[in-house]
């Protein structure tokens, strides 16, 4: 069964600086919410005009942010939100439940099939960071990259 998932739907990030229109996505914390977002997310990234490596990279980012939701939290649910503005694309995931530790990355064992992700969002994105959720006991994970406009593929 498909999750249950919003459409992107339009909104105003919560940061105050930032003035420009974004979307947001929310979805179950479970595996398959994984395929919907980057579907979602290369949608929206599409009719932005993002450059195909900049969606490329955003795809990867958002991927291993919500599978680090799923992976690392007891949220029900996660919220996924974009907004573009200033030559950055912002992307964040919001799960409901801290875990126990902050999200850091990690230099896992060449064997070790895991914990690579946040090692990714970092070296595709020009800046990332954690903060605690503004309302409720989750937290946000969000990674900005160069919004260059092309086609994306």
């Amino acid at each position: 069964m498909a999750p249950l998932a919003l459409p992107l739907t339009p909104l105003r990030t919560s940061r105050e600086q930032d003035t420009h229109p974004g979307c947001a996505l929310r979805l179950p914390s479970t595996a398959s919410s994984v395929s919907t977002v980057r579907a979602a997310v290369r949608e929206r990234l599409r009719a932005w005009g993002v450059s195909a490596q900049v969606c490329d990279d955003a795809l990867l980012v958002v991927s291993e942010l919500v599978t680090n939701v799923i992976t690392h939290t007891r949220s029900d649910h996660l919220e996924c939100r974009l907004s573009v503005g200033a030559g950055l694309l912002r992307l964040e995931v919001e799960d409901e439940i801290r875990a126990h530790t902050l999200p850091a990355p990690r230099t896992p064992d060449p064997d070790e099939h895991c914990g690579r992700g946040l090692l990714l969002v970092g070296a595709v994105s020009s800046a990332w960071g954690v903060r605690d959720a503004p309302h409720g006991p989750g937290r946000i994970v969000w990674a900005e990259l160069p919004s260059r406009t092309e086609e994306c593929h």
